[in-house]
């Protein structure tokens, strides 16, 4: 079972999950979630000899919640990774994330290879620098409908989501999974709607998602609220300003994309070697989960186990 715990990096408080000994290797959240999106690997990683820590990353769960907008830009987020293996007494790590969590750790990995010594991205593939910042071309393109450019407004999303927190968790871990009875639709806010709009009520739960897992969820959120969250999409162009020096860098570090085929992020099957092989070209084999949709690691926790597992045992 993991030990919960809270550390200091940066000035914050981190709230974690750990278990096991051996090499480091650290378990990054997305949007919504917090420690608990990692609960299917904390346990088979640490039995086969590694030491696993799922922070709650800023703005999260259960650690501090900067009021600030600004202070969630992805240069603040990877300095908690790094900040994070430094104040658990760890020179480098292997760094996992899924969803913004993927995005987090494929930036620390390009930004600090020494101490980042190989990245999993689950879901969500490197994205390279674009021409332009990206919630103004999205706001271009969708005329402002973009669920970006929704979660931009302040207090909007936030006022959605917690008007009833067991619906909202309900539509949205059931309507981005494999589950749902057809293809998402495309993430594009209704006029006057809101994003839950997009989703259905599942009826019943599918298999992998209890109404325990559902209540933690509430649970969770309840004490956190979601504006922390919701910063990190806000910083989108400003991380664009912020990372102009990286432009073209790649990530040279052992790399793994690990993704479902029900995912809307999902490239197909001949487009992920593609767009993985210019921003990060040591890259492994991909593995495509079939019939996973976005919660892949909570939906198919074997094939991710066994695929994490795989990849780690590499690295010696």
């Amino acid at each position: 079972m993991p030990q919960h715990r809270t550390v200091e990096v940066n000035g914050l408080r981190l709230h974690l999950a750990e278990e096991g000994e051996g090499p480091l290797v650290l378990l990054l959240h997305g949007f919504p979630e917090f420690w608990y999106a990692w609960r299917h690997q904390l346990s088979p990683l640490a039995a086969a000899g590694f030491r696993v820590v799922a922070p709650d990353q800023r703005g999260y769960g259960d650690s501090d919640r900067p009021a600030a907008p600004e202070a969630y830009s992805v240069l603040h987020l990877a300095g908690d990774v790094v900040g994070l293996i430094k104040a658990l007494g760890e020179e480098r790590a292997v760094v996992v994330g899924h969803d913004w969590g993927a995005l987090v750790a494929w930036q620390s990995a390009l930004l600090r290879p020494d101490v980042v010594r190989a990245v999993a991205g689950l879901s969500i593939l490197p994205m390279p620098r674009g021409p332009v910042p990206p919630l103004l071309s999205t706001r271009e393109k969708t005329g402002g409908r973009f669920y970006w450019n929704y979660f931009e407004e302040p207090g909007v999303a936030e006022a959605e989501f917690g008007k009833d927190l067991d619906r909202t968790f309900r539509r949205l871990l059931y309507g981005a999974s494999g589950d749902r009875p057809q293809p998402p639709a495309p993430p594009l806010v209704p006029p006057g709607g809101g994003f839950l709009d997009l989703a259905a009520d599942p009826d019943p739960l599918p298999g992998w998602l209890t109404e325990e897992d559902i209540a933690a969820y509430v649970a969770a959120f309840g004490r956190s609220g979601f504006t922390g969250g919701l910063n990190w999409y806000r910083n989108l162009d400003r991380n664009w300003e912020l990372t102009a020096a990286w432009e073209g860098a790649r990530i040279e570090v052992p790399a793994l994309y690990v993704v479902g085929d029900r995912d809307r992020a999902f490239p197909g099957d001949d487009g992920i070697v593609p767009a993985l092989s210019g921003p990060a070209p040591h890259h492994r084999a991909p593995v495509v989960v079939r019939g996973a949709g976005h919660w892949v690691q909570q939906e198919r926790p074997e094939a991710v186990n066994t695929a994490l597992l795989g990849f780690l045992r590499s690295l010696a």
